[in-house]
């Protein structure tokens, strides 16, 4: 069955593969000159971008994207908006509890941004806030959810503790055996309709993109920083990075980032009978609760994207396009879609990919500046940069001005984390490190010694 599922399937992009992307733009030519090079044409370069020249309509703004719009983590992710910037409402509250509150605030401030930006562009990115479902798929889960929805209760979200027979009635799997159904908090988006509209922003209003310009250095004098761009030199007043998983030009960053890949699968479209065996009438996103987790979702056309669990770190934190494909990990994703959704049995999957994310110890972005405060970086989402990047642009660009701000003054923002040791060291740790969360969760979520010593210094692997 899962041969037969995977044997027609194309090794694209579904989001990217339908068209509808900006024309290529020529490189970068030499001797060019901006107030603002933003190094990095995804969500956050785009962000910063229309931010910038929203605050300063007449600012020179200059984006250097190494392929093109939406190649990258941007056009390829599920499509999951978070009103989150902590990776979820446990993890903030374990790492920065006196800002949880205002974090939360300005997650939710963050969203509403983010829908007023597209309603007033008319950027028409199939977004539906109907926040997501968390399943139980083991015991312990189900202690674990109840936990979360009494900290959604009390940071004044509406959420539902659902028993077994209420996830089941709700999408229908033999696998749940509970969930935590939050209703409005963030909800789904066509990450390449976002991503391409976001450019098309950024070009209206006066930003200067060019494709195919990967920037390989920045060297700083006194009146201005040059970045080496494709093979030629540009001159900025400022620089703001956008890099993400990608090897970062400023060299101090890389430390701090472990490229991981992800892998998705999606389907042909469900018929109505199809639809009707599944359930899942508010077509919400979903996601299981384990450190080893799916996060699944429909399309607009009647698909489902099926994604995660099966994280793939490369020696030496290497990025490469053969990566992106990985049979093993993509029949393990089959397998386990038709152990959730049995009744689907004959579905084929149209589409296969891997992309890069870049995480860091603390499972959220880190911030900072170099050069003087003439540059500054925003990189490390793990997974929740849809809606986040759009605050990490803020944040930069914050840094950039040089003045105090309300998020220039959070503690998630003025400390890094610790970074990843080098290799030949982060191969064994990041394997053990995976090795210890799988056992944790076979073992009813127990955390062994090692993921114990983490917690003590603040690695974010508890989420």
């Amino acid at each position: 069955m899962i041969k037969n599922s995977l044997a027609d399937t194309e090794p694209a992009v579904f989001w990217t593969s339908r068209g509808g992307a900006p024309e290529p733009l020529p490189p970068v030519r030499d001797g060019d000159s901006a107030d603002l090079v933003i190094v990095g044409g995804g969500f956050t370069g785009l962000w910063a971008a229309v931010q910038a020249l929203q605050d300063d309509p007449g600012a020179d703004v200059l984006i250097l994207e190494a392929a093109q719009v939406g190649y990258g983590a941007s056009g390829r992710n599920g499509g999951f908006v978070s009103e989150s910037l902590t990776h979820g409402i446990g993890h903030g509250q374990a790492r920065w509890p006196g800002e949880q509150q205002r974090l939360i605030e300005l997650g939710r401030r963050n969203v509403a941004e983010i829908v007023s930006t597209l309603t007033g562009a008319g950027i028409d990115a199939d977004l539906r806030l109907v926040g997501k479902t968390t399943m139980a798929t083991a015991p312990h889960h189900v202690g674990e959810l109840a936990a979360l929805a009494a900290l959604y209760s009390a940071a004044g979200d509406r959420v539902t503790l659902l028993s077994a027979e209420e996830a089941r009635a709700d999408v229908h799997s033999p696998t749940y055996l509970g969930g935590l159904r939050i209703h409005e908090s963030g909800g789904l988006v066509d990450p390449a309709a976002l991503t391409y509209g976001l450019a098309r922003l950024a070009d209206s209003l006066g930003a200067r993109r060019h494709d195919r310009s990967p920037v390989t250095g920045l060297r700083a004098d006194k009146s201005a920083i040059e970045v080496t761009a494709a093979g030629v030199r540009v001159r900025a007043e400022k620089v703001l990075i956008a890099t993400n998983a990608y090897p970062s030009p400023l060299r101090r960053v890389r430390p701090y980032v472990l490229p991981v890949y992800d892998h998705v699968l999606v389907t042909e479209p469900l018929s109505a009978g199809q639809w009707a065996a599944v359930g899942w009438a508010e077509r919400q996103g979903l996601t299981d609760n384990g450190n080893q987790f799916h996060y699944y979702r429909p399309t607009a056309d009647g698909r489902i994207l099926w994604g995660g669990y099966d994280a793939i770190y490369h020696f030496g934190g290497r990025v490469r396009s053969a990566y992106e494909q990985r049979a093993a990990t993509h029949e393990l994703l089959a397998r386990h879609f038709f152990e959730t959704f049995p009744q689907l049995e004959g579905l084929r999957f149209t589409h296969r990919w891997g992309g890069v994310i870049d995480s860091t110890s603390r499972f959220t972005p880190i911030f900072g500046t170099a050069h003087g405060g003439r540059v500054a970086y925003a990189v490390g989402y793990t997974g929740l940069g849809v809606a986040s990047s759009r605050f990490g642009a803020r944040v930069a660009l914050d840094l950039l001005s040089g003045r105090s701000t309300e998020l220039t003054g959070l503690s998630m923002v003025r400390r890094r984390g610790i970074p990843f040791p080098p290799e030949p060291v982060r191969w064994p740790v990041v394997a053990l490190t995976r090795q210890q969360m799988i056992r944790a969760d076979a073992n009813g979520g127990r955390r062994g010694a090692w993921l114990r010593l983490l917690d003590r210094f603040g690695v974010g692997f508890d989420s």
